[in-house]
């Protein structure tokens, strides 16, 4: 039976997360005048780019301009990308290849970031948009994770029904995300511990810890409902 194998970027397709933060504390520091710490953004990482920088600006007490704020902070991302480029997390090029390989899995991406940024770190990482039967961003929904809608509008897209899907994820908001659109999760530590991933079908440290076949055994069987 056909199944699909869904990525996020963020932490799954390349570890950005260090870069995303920087990227950002720059920015707050530069449009705002204000010091913000790293670590003031891991609540929010996979609650989409605008959400990102909401978060912690109501943290200090700073009104700011939200699609300025993006904007500067994708700017810096890419300063920083430029200097310092991003490989393909350990295992990712395998597992998609695998999944190309295989008649019966479609393969797709869904970032809750925008495609501007993410394209270019999909790209960098030695993967190819047309390698993707979907590729889904925040351009392309309205309501961003742990809203389950960005995982729905990929699995109509695929034309493969939620529980016959596996996303593989990093991040909290992007776990119970999957779960509430039905799909079973493979969750990687790249970005917090595996007590907050717990909402996960399985964790693992690194994705080349698993092959296909063992992702496939994800899928719920019907009688797991």
């Amino acid at each position: 039976m056909v199944w699909a194998l869904i990525f996020d970027v963020d932490g799954v397709i390349a570890d950005t997360e260090v870069l995303n933060a920087r990227a950002s504390v720059l920015m707050f520091k530069e449009l705002y005048n204000t010091n913000v710490q790293s670590d003031d953004f891991r609540p929010f990482v996979g609650t989409g780019d605008e959400r990102y920088v909401e978060g912690v600006a109501e943290q200090y007490g700073v009104t700011i301009d939200t699609q300025a704020a993006v904007q500067r902070r994708a700017d810096n991302f890419f300063k920083l990308l430029q200097n310092e480029p991003l490989p393909a997390a350990a295992g990712v090029l395998d597992l998609v290849e695998a999944a190309r390989r295989d008649p019966e899995t479609k393969v797709a991406i869904a970032t809750s970031g925008q495609k501007a940024k993410q394209f270019p770190v999909i790209l960098g990482a030695g993967l190819k948009l047309e390698w993707f039967d979907a590729v889904i961003t925040g351009d392309d929904v309205t309501k961003k994770k742990p809203d389950p809608q960005i995982y729905l509008l990929t699995a109509e897209r695929l034309g493969v029904p939620p529980q016959r899907c596996v996303v593989v994820e990093d991040a909290p908001a992007g776990v119970q995300a999957a779960k509430r659109a039905g799909m079973a999760c493979l969750a990687v530590t790249s970005t917090v511990t595996a007590e907050e991933l717990e909402g996960a079908d399985r964790v693992v440290g690194r994705l080349d810890e698993v092959g296909l076949p063992e992702v496939r055994r994800l899928v719920k069987s019907p009688e797991q409902g």
